[in-house]
């Protein structure tokens, strides 16, 4: 008999595979004291840990390399110089000798290196805690014997699906995509970090599950079904043929989507949209060049730097955003400035704070890091001579942080001009929308900037104070809220009278009933994962704006997401007909 464990839809598909169960957390160690005897054999049980612990890291390194590069590799040879210190060596030795187990030696050493480290004054030596915390479940697991979880190690043709409590940055670059089917972790909501990425990379996966780690031991045969968000473990032969069959009808479905790629988007009474792509790789950048996008409306970069051992310099940084530039040959290209914090942490990220989505993140560790963000902006700046490049800066609450900007962005310039290297100082500048404070006030900041962008992920967490991370909040996370499409409605009308272009790049246009709230809103830019552009354009292909507008105006005058979802959700399908390719609207 099989069970069901039910999570959050994350990523569409339907797989079969074994579980990779990976546990990458500091495991627990008890208090054990050694007689005198004894003590010489356990300081070298601890040594060889560390060598066994030393020659994995080796291992990790070149299989992350080969898959991937060097600069992204290179996080493990920190970690083996961190086992190579004498300092922190000599430290879990005396302990030992003072007759304490070594696993317990070690875990009390490391926990006072983690915490004087997060301490640090120096922010580079803070970022060292990632590395500090991998070393130190790699050497604990070796000292307790406890199972080796690597998510490189899976074997080829594994069908392996990973299942983990949370996907963090530094976890994604080991991830060998060629032998990882879909992705389950008990954390996270649809718009989280690993949610994204799963979209991103276009693996199925299902979030917000809380009891997968506990539930399953690794190995068992289960179905993972992207688009419901359900597990189900250790399925019957008759279960896997049926969901093989859904698979197949959602394959179809995909298939017949696609031919919308090269059709432009535009609604049955004549107006044109534009859709861009959300592009998070560079090299993902030619993929999405194909998938009938306009162009690109917002490309992170802060995956230059998640689960990186240093930052990376304005060359590579040039080189991963003129990849993007040429593959979409002169269409225009968003490039937003480093996000950081929150749930997008570099190697040890930043101290610990309370409220990470609230602290010191995107441009206000820009601007407190100005070297930082000036070697970002250099790079962006020598790229813009190959396209049509736009420079948008995040989370932007206030006017000042946006001439602050710009005063940072003309020394660049200027450093630009006094090394003779070729680049363009007229870049236009755009800027996130996504709290509350830049909706209301964006009248106040139009005038010093070339367009705006609305994140809605943001904006719908910022509005209803409800974390996109949160699985207990996830019924809560609701973006029709008539809170948040006023807002939306205040940003597009303000664009409109200051002749600015505003577009929608969070994930909140990729799904069909939002983009037809959209629609009615008044936006006319959408950008959206590559694999939602067909659908999109379907959806547009197939609605007349004025149906659209008229839809929202009925909406915006509930009271209740749930009342705006069904008004909406009638209007739509009534205007469509058939629904099936709407997915789960």
């Amino acid at each position: 008999m099989h069970r069901k464990i039910r999570g959050l839809p994350a990523s569409p598909g339907i797989v079969v595979g074994r579980v990779h169960l990976l546990r990458w957390e500091v495991p627990d160690v008890r208090h054990r004291i050694i007689p005198d005897e004894e003590v010489p054999a356990e300081v070298e049980r601890f040594r060889q840990a560390v060598e066994r612990a030393k020659e994995r890291l080796r291992h990790v390194r070149d299989r992350v390399e080969a898959a991937t590069s060097h600069e992204e590799a290179a996080i493990f040879d920190v970690q083996i110089s961190v086992l190579d210190d004498q300092i922190l060596r000599g430290s879990v030795e005396e302990l030992i000798g003072q007759n304490l187990a070594a696993e317990k030696a070690f875990d009390l050493v490391m926990l006072e290196w983690r915490q004087r480290f997060a301490r640090h004054a120096n922010a580079m030596m803070r970022e060292r805690v990632g590395d500090l915390t991998d070393v130190h479940i790699r050497v604990l697991s070796l000292l307790l014997e406890l199972p080796d979880h690597d998510p490189v190690d899976v074997p080829k043709g594994a069908d392996a699906i990973l299942v983990t409590h949370d996907l963090t940055p530094g976890l994604t670059v080991q991830l060998d995509r060629e032998t990882i089917v879909g992705i389950a972790t008990d954390a996270g909501t649809r718009t989280s970090h690993v949610a994204i990425l799963a979209r991103s990379l276009g693996l199925p996966a299902v979030v917000g599950l809380r009891i997968a780690t506990e539930e399953l031991q690794g190995g068992e045969r289960i179905i993972l079904d992207g688009g419901t968000g359900v597990l189900i473990i250790e399925p019957s032969d008759e279960d896997i043929a049926e969901y093989r069959g859904r698979a197949r009808r959602e394959a179809e479905l995909e298939h017949e989507l696609r031919q919308y790629s090269a059709l432009e988007s535009i609604t049955p009474d004549g107006v044109s949209i534009t859709l861009r792509a959300n592009v998070d790789l560079p090299e993902e950048a030619e993929l999405a060049a194909t998938s009938g996008a306009d162009g690109v409306g917002l490309m992170r970069t802060e995956f230059l730097v998640v689960g990186r051992a240093n930052m990376p310099d304005e060359d590579e940084q040039y080189r991963a955003y003129k990849r993007v530039l040429d593959a979409f040959g002169g269409k225009p290209v968003v490039i937003r400035t480093y996000d950081i914090g929150g749930d997008k942490l570099p190697v040890g990220g930043f101290p610990t704070e309370a409220n990470p989505f609230l602290g010191w993140r995107a441009i206000r560790m820009c601007l407190d890091q100005p070297d930082l963000f000036r070697t970002q902006l250099r790079a962006l700046l020598r790229t813009a001579v190959h396209g049509d490049l736009r420079i948008m800066l995040p989370l932007i609450v206030t006017l000042d942080e946006v001439r602050a900007a710009r005063a940072i962005m003309a020394e660049a310039a200027a450093e630009l001009v006094a090394r003779g290297v070729p680049h363009r100082s007229d870049v236009p500048l755009g800027i996130m929308v996504e709290t509350p404070a830049a909706a209301l006030a964006c009248d106040l900041l139009a005038g010093d900037v070339a367009f705006f962008s609305i994140g809605t992920n943001d904006l719908v967490q910022y509005t209803l104070a409800v974390d996109r991370g949160n699985a207990n909040l996830a019924a809560r996370f609701t973006p029709l809220h008539p809170a948040v499409l006023r807002l939306i409605q205040r940003t597009v009308e303000v664009g409109e009278t200051a002749s600015l272009e505003v577009c929608v790049c969070g994930e909140m246009a990729s799904q069909p009933l939002m983009a037809f709230a959209l629609l009615g809103l008044g936006v006319r830019q959408m950008s959206v994962s590559p694999r939602a552009i067909a659908l999109l354009k379907r959806v547009i292909r197939s609605v007349p704006l004025a149906t659209a507008t008229e839809a929202v105006q009925a909406a915006m005058g509930l009271a209740t997401a749930a009342e705006v979802e069904r008004e909406l959700s009638q209007r739509l399908h009534a205007a469509v007909g058939d629904t099936s390719w709407l997915g789960g609207e």
